[in-house]
């Protein structure tokens, strides 16, 4: 008996052909089920907030990756209070990275009157609470305001910068962020200036 050599190359170029396109073909879904849902990408898709209502002084609450974002209209009076206690701080320069470099100033803001933020204490996760006016807790009774973790006390000012000597170790989270117009800002994507 013969072995025809070129027929055995051929059925054998034709066979891998044929098994290679199977797994390719097999291998589609499977990688496809490893993407992310419709729905997980809408929960992490960046957030539009109108800020046309947002009186100064007022903070409003919205909802990203499922997490609270603060928005927080800072007054003139809350902005030149930010530079009074430095020395009350932890981290007053905000060296650790805690915000995008684009943040990186005093007031951890693009714009110096809109402050953004992760709402959550970077202690154990709670939610601290709002004080404007003064953190009395936190700096006795000419304290700068800010926000408070009744948790565990620990103490942020109106930039989010931590108070020394409570639990919190770390600036409150400053997430990427933008400005599509004077009054439209988007969370969760850096766009525009700054």
């Amino acid at each position: 008996m013969t072995v025809d050599k070129h027929r055995r190359r051929i059925l054998l170029a034709a066979t891998s052909t044929a098994g290679g396109v199977g797994l390719a073909a097999a291998s589609v879904p499977f990688i496809a089920s490893m993407q992310p849902s419709a729905a997980a990408r809408a929960a992490g898709a960046p957030v539009e907030v109108d800020l046309s209502g947002l009186s100064p002084g007022d903070i409003r609450t919205v909802e990203w990756r499922g997490k609270p974002i603060w928005i927080v209209h800072r007054t003139e009076g809350m902005l030149a209070r930010l530079g009074d206690h430095d020395a009350l701080l932890a981290d007053p320069q905000s060296s650790q990275p805690q915000q995008p470099p684009y943040c990186s100033n005093p007031a951890r803001a693009i714009r110096p009157p809109y402050f953004v933020a992760v709402g959550i204490c970077t202690h154990l996760g709670c939610i601290p609470v709002y004080r404007p006016e003064d953190v009395a807790t936190a700096t006795g009774a000419d304290g700068p305001g800010g926000f408070y973790c009744p948790c565990h006390g620990s103490k942020f000012d109106l930039s989010g910068r931590v108070f020394k000597n409570v639990p919190a170790p770390l600036n409150l989270e400053v997430p990427e962020y933008g400005y599509l117009s004077d009054t439209r800002l988007v969370i969760g994507e850096h766009v525009g200036p700054g």
